[in-house]
């Protein structure tokens, strides 16, 4: 397949505001593809040439893209930028520049779509001494190959920001669509999902469907090495909601930490977090526990790592566990820095068979069976099968009191379903639960503050959308952005390179920064375009672990208003 039909084919979709069409324009495409080429166009698709869980990156910041295009279009850096600060998109710039170029290519070969997926997956590979230099080069001569409209979107991918809003429903509404339209349309979506659930890669979904049909993707099944979609808790507004709700209720820790899938297969570990994300490489101390503790020749089990304080042995927040999560190099160093703890909670696979079907108790059985305790290092979670309130209550406050968030009440009789909140597990919290928001705009300062980016606009997700839900002020030092001992760099710059509109007094930012809020209550208010606003919203710490697929959604803040007093 020529590029060039995909470029038009992203044009389409960038031109569409419709759910529906959208589905029906990926659906075409995928139908008419040939199976082999699917994982790749489907990857393409979704912005990237990578599977959400690969810890490969492409490695080429929006700042070089002057650089690149200078050199690719005969344009000056210089001019390169000034065309940048006019539209804010790369990707128009290359269309614009590339249309106009002055050192024509004559009998210029077409791209074609495999041409560019494996050049951009090879950027990944380039290392060393040179390196940049190197992704330079191979991007300039695809670009230079490039027709205006390819070199768009090559520019776009490049930067990870396609901006043509096929997000993963579509994807998968669009697969059952075009390989099962026999079948019942919900059946069909169902299947398709499912098989996300356990292989999050929708490229190897759409490979599947075509050539095995459902049939295939029921076959799809856990592997070690690839993470699936864990099983989610939701909230409850009382420890004594959540006894009532189970025959069999157990009771966890709910730990101040990060959720991390562990990998077992003979002597390789791999590590993942809730987010799909491989932390093998940050995390060898976690690997060599995994290797001396986990008995199985092959499993996948759950658990909590903590960061501790390594004077006191002290569990510490979980922004401080995030600097070791986010960290490519000086790995050593943060090992010495910040020691982990970890506590497990199931096991999902055990030496080639999948537990899904199994009830907790049984997992649970499995797992304390599967793992070699090592004390305060590697053990399990702290657990009481209880539904007496009084003797909850007790273990609710020895929670507390360990520095934890609070409990996890579980269904013993309950199966595993990845990828959901159906009921099976709920939260228990003390407080009005942290709320995860996208800054979507800002006003500037005034007076001394006067430049920086001053109160911001927050945002709830309502399906593929954003809903204004407050403004946010306070909490925030422009000289950094300060939580307990960890500062990280200035908010404001960080939200500059997202600016699309300036206006009268502000400025539109592209949803990408998400950070956790606390505040007061929740109010209906006319205000914003939920319908609600946050009462002293405060900043609580940015949240580079969370994507914007888990940015809060309107359906929270109505429920977690219906909990309120005055909301009842």
């Amino acid at each position: 397949m020529d590029y060039s039909e995909l470029a038009e084919t992203y044009d389409n979709l960038e031109n569409t505001s419709s759910r529906l069409k959208k589905t029906g324009i990926v659906s075409d495409l995928l139908k008419k593809t040939e199976s082999q080429l699917l994982p790749k166009l489907t990857l393409l698709l979704e912005g990237t040439v990578f599977p959400a869980w690969s810890d490969k990156e492409i490695g080429i910041a929006s700042k070089s893209m002057a650089k690149i295009l200078s050199s690719a279009t005969g344009f000056s850096s210089k001019q390169v930028s000034d065309m940048f600060k006019k539209s804010g998109d790369y990707g128009l710039v290359a269309e614009s520049a590339v249309e106009k170029k002055k050192q024509n290519t004559l009998f210029k070969k077409s791209l074609k779509v495999t041409d560019v997926f494996e050049t951009l997956q090879k950027l990944a590979s380039v290392e060393g001494k040179g390196s940049q230099e190197r992704k330079f080069r191979l991007v300039t001569e695809l670009i230079s190959s490039a027709k205006p409209k390819e070199a768009k979107y090559i520019v776009r991918t490049v930067l990870g920001d396609l901006r043509i809003g096929v997000a993963q429903g579509i994807l998968r509404d669009a697969i059952a669509k075009a390989f099962f339209s026999d079948k019942d349309p919900k059946e069909a979506v169902k299947a398709v999902e499912w098989a996300w659930f356990i292989r999050p890669d929708y490229g190897e979904i759409a490979a599947v469907a075509k050539d095995k049909g459902i049939a295939g993707l029921e076959k799809i099944s856990l592997e070690p090495g690839k993470p699936y979609n864990v099983l989610l808790a939701e909230r409850s507004p009382g420890l004594e909601e959540a006894l009532k709700k189970f025959d069999k209720p157990a009771l966890e820790f709910k730990y101040d930490g990060a959720r991390v899938m562990i990998h077992k297969k003979d002597s390789e570990v791999w590590l993942f977090t809730r987010r799909l994300e491989n932390i093998t490489k940050q995390f060898p101390d976690l690997v060599e526990l995994a290797r001396k503790c986990i008995k199985p020749g092959s499993c996948i089990v759950e658990g909590e790592v903590l960061a501790k304080n390594k004077k006191t042995g002290k569990p510490m927040p979980f922004q401080r566990l995030s600097q070791r999560i986010k960290r490519k190099y000086d790995i050593e160093k943060m090992l010495k820095e910040i020691p982990i703890e970890v506590n497990l909670f199931d096991i999902v696979y055990l030496n080639g068979k999948e537990l899904f079907e199994e009830s907790l108790k049984s997992r649970r059985e499995k797992l304390e069976k599967a793992i070699k305790p090592a004390k305060h290092k590697f053990q399990l979670a702290k657990q009481l099968v209880t539904g007496d309130l009084q003797e909850a209550e007790k273990f609710y406050k020895e929670a507390l009191d360990a520095s934890q968030e609070g409990l996890i009440v579980k269904n013993l009789d309950a199966k595993y379903h990845p990828g959901r909140r159906v009921g099976y597990w709920l939260k228990v919290k003390p407080v009005m639960e942290n709320l995860d928001l996208v800054i979507t705009g800002a006003k500037w300062g005034t007076g001394k503050r006067a430049g920086w980016l001053g109160s911001f606009i927050l945002s709830c997700k309502d399906g593929d959308n954003y809903r204004e839900c407050g403004m946010l002020g306070t909490g925030i030092k422009e000289k950094s952005v300060k939580r307990g001992d960890i500062t990280f760099k200035k908010l404001s710059d960080m939200l500059k390179p997202h600016i699309t509109e300036r206006k009268s007094g502000g400025v539109d930012i592209k949803p990408k920064i998400i950070i956790e809020v606390s505040y007061e209550e929740i109010q209906k208010s006319p205000n914003y375009s939920s319908g609600f606003a946050l009462r002293f919203p405060r900043f609580v710490s940015l949240r580079e672990d969370k994507s914007l697929s888990e940015v809060d959604p309107i359906d929270k803040l109505k429920r977690l208003y219906d909990m309120q007093k005055g909301g009842r």
